[in-house]
């Protein structure tokens, strides 16, 4: 977007049409509208496609006329996990190093007296002072240029929290390390904990969190969070004059209909306790909490065990109301034996199942080839390992 089309947009002819035409394609409303006078016609364009994928991504947000950019909108939290971290942080005044679009700074504008926005790149700036103008936010300062250089123009001790979502794209393609992000956070460690002596950095889903400690000795926390069983985001918590020999605590947060979240405080989770036979129930644990590794805790928290030595399915005789992640009712626990399986599939009558497989030699595809097996939501079959670590495939369906 230019500064041009920021400014056409907000022009009320443009924001009427917008308005007037929000359920079209955006396509066919480019072409209708191709050459017209006065009217960032592109530019609006993007702004209905953008605010279709607005009213799932941010729904309380999308009831006002706000305007985005296509990879802002992409790269932006989604308004649940946005709103939830936020309530991880409080106080006087906060730094956003890399404000986007700005969804963070909004919601962090509620749990803060002050906070200073940073944005490299001017036209995305002026959008998100549009943005925050028309939602009525008046608490956030907008800093244009480097980041780095911004933050190190305070002096110490000017913030209580600093807050970072390094951008994780380089030369087109999505990177997950810290280091290839930018800016780079390691790089930044002591420089962000001199002006605040906390830090939130908002890392990606993939991120490898094992070894962290050793690039950010300041980490006395990480945060994996799902949204609706995806997950989202991973948010490493830096605390000034945290031991570095003390490893951070691990958390996960589950946002679906409600929040559940589980912990390890010292980073160490209990032994995985495996059930002597396969239950009534299977369930699929939580994707935050498979990440944070905190499947063991969730297991002995819950009472129940796990299928197997190696998988993060656990295993019941009692259901398990509310559950973390998904549940099954178990039908059958087949040994697999290529030869004599397809005659069991036959025998339950199966032509059709949603494949699920973790610790199995057999690839989805190749199962629904050999058994030629069609997609089907009624049933789901889980190729696995047994408690003796046999092949198995225990075949469920949804309560």
């Amino acid at each position: 977007m230019t500064s041009d089309e920021l400014r056409a947009l907000q022009e009320e002819d443009a924001q009427e049409l917008m308005a007037s035409h929000a359920r079209e394609d955006p396509a066919e409303f480019a072409m209708r509208f191709n050459g017209r006078p006065g009217l960032p016609v592109r530019a609006m364009a993007e702004q209905i496609a953008c605010r279709k994928k607005a009213v799932q991504k941010l729904p309380s947000l999308s009831g006002s006329p706000l305007l985005y950019t296509r990879l802002s909108l992409e790269q932006s939290s989604g308004e649940r996990a946005a709103a939830w971290k936020a309530g991880q942080m409080s106080g006087r005044s906060l730094i956003d190093l890399t404000g986007g679009l700005g969804i963070d700074s909004i919601f962090l504008a509620r749990r803060f007296d002050h906070v200073v926005y940073c944005e490299r790149d001017a036209v995305l700036a002026e959008l998100a002072a549009v943005n925050r103008r028309t939602l009525g936010i008046t608490n956030v300062e907008a800093r244009s240029g480097d980041c780095a250089e911004i933050l190190a123009g305070f002096q110490d001790d000017a913030f209580d929290w600093v807050y970072v979502d390094p951008a994780r794209r380089e030369e087109g393609s999505r990177s997950i390390g810290l280091e290839a992000a930018s800016p780079d956070v390691v790089r930044l460690h002591d420089l962000m904990l001199r002006k605040a002596p906390r830090v939130c950095i908002k890392a990606s889903p993939a991120l490898e969190t094992a070894g962290l400690q050793e690039r950010l000795p300041a980490l006395s926390s990480i945060m994996v969070v799902s949204v609706g069983g995806e997950c989202k985001e991973i948010l490493l918590m830096l605390e000034r004059g945290h031991d570095a020999g003390r490893s951070p605590s691990l958390r996960a947060a589950c946002l679906g209909d409600g929040v559940f979240e589980i912990g390890s405080h010292d980073g160490n989770s209990p032994e995985r306790v495996v059930a002597s036979s396969v239950g009534r129930w299977l369930y699929e644990p939580d994707a935050a909490i498979i990440k944070a590794r905190l499947c063991a805790d969730l297991a002995a928290s819950l009472g129940i065990g796990f299928l197997n030595h190696t998988v993060d399915y656990l295993t019941s005789e009692r259901f398990v109301e509310a559950f973390p992640g998904r549940s099954f009712m178990v039908e059958e626990c087949l040994p697999f034996k290529p030869r004599a399986f397809r005659g069991e599939l036959e025998r339950l009558g199966i032509r059709g199942a949603a494949i699920q497989r973790r610790d199995f030699p057999l690839s989805p595809e190749q199962l629904r080839k050999q058994f030629r097996l069609r997609e089907s939501s009624e049933v789901f079959l889980f190729f696995t390992r047994d408690a003796s670590g046999g092949l198995a495939c225990l075949v469920c369906r949804k309560p």
